[in-house]
């Protein structure tokens, strides 16, 4: 039972399903409660040691000609808040007076130690570990921003803004440029494309951001999402994953403010 327990945790698939990530190491699902417990809080650990997510947009040339934009000659990068993680699972809200959000499936490289002006060349020795997480965007607010030359702070940062997995270990991983990323919405496939087809890669990323801004452990990095982004409605339901790896499951409902 406790095995069955640890692979609905992140859904695994064979042969993983019977271990999870516990901070720097795996600990395989036992019939003990407590480390059970320990391994399932690893995940909080994502959500409240992290001081930011730093999200690359454009990072897939389909995906930026699919909306219109060039393909960039640097990595474009804008913040979004820890608040706007959204456990699996999670309800993603859509707030007044808006009717959809759009979705961007995105494998997410969690950073281990910290990092500053760190060379390409080393790197990947600063990955802790990787999640896949879901860049939603308010895309009418986005693009009013975007014109009027405004930050996409509210199309991007609000609250269950960035549904996200467990952090799964790099050695689940071993080459993060040749993962499969999908997404579907109410079970039709709406994104499906492979990291491969990055721009800029894992080592350049880090190296660049790190040259900008400190790195610390928690933090994630959003590599970009491939194409296929469009609009799922309250009421709908989100399905995403990492082929041969994982799945991750969300409901879209409006959000209703809190009354105090």
């Amino acid at each position: 039972m406790v095995a069955s327990m640890a692979a609905s945790i992140l859904r695994l698939s064979p042969p993983y399903c019977n271990t999870l990530f516990a901070g720097d190491k795996f600990v395989r699902a036992i019939p003990n409660f407590r480390r059970m417990t320990t391994s399932a809080s690893a995940y909080k650990k994502l959500l409240t040691v992290g001081t930011k997510i730093i999200a690359v947009g454009r990072n897939y040339a389909a995906h930026a000609k699919e909306l219109g934009n060039a393909v960039p000659k640097e990595p474009v990068l804008f913040l979004k808040p820890t608040s706007s993680y959204l456990e699996d699972g999670g309800k993603i809200q859509v707030p007044e007076p808006l009717e959809a959000l759009d979705h961007e499936v995105e494998l997410a490289v969690v950073i281990g130690q910290r990092a500053r002006d760190v060379p390409e060349a080393n790197a990947m020795d600063y990955v802790g570990g990787y999640a896949l997480a879901l860049d939603m965007t308010a895309r009418e607010i986005q693009s009013t921003a975007k014109s009027a030359g405004l930050p996409w702070s509210v199309a991007k940062g609000q609250d269950t803004f960035t549904p996200i997995s467990s952090i799964v270990p790099t050695s689940m991983l071993p080459d993060p440029h040749n993962v499969e990323l999908w997404l579907k919405v109410d079970g039709e496939l709406r994104q499906k494309g492979s990291t491969s087809d990055m721009i800029f890669k894992i080592p350049f990323l880090i190296s660049h951001i790190s040259s900008m801004f400190t790195l610390l452990e928690g933090d994630v990095i959003l590599t970009g999402t491939p194409k296929g982004v469009g609009p799922v409605k309250i009421g709908q339901k989100i399905e995403a994953g990492i082929t041969g790896l994982f799945d991750m499951h969300f409901d879209v409902e409006r959000r209703h403010r809190i009354k105090h």
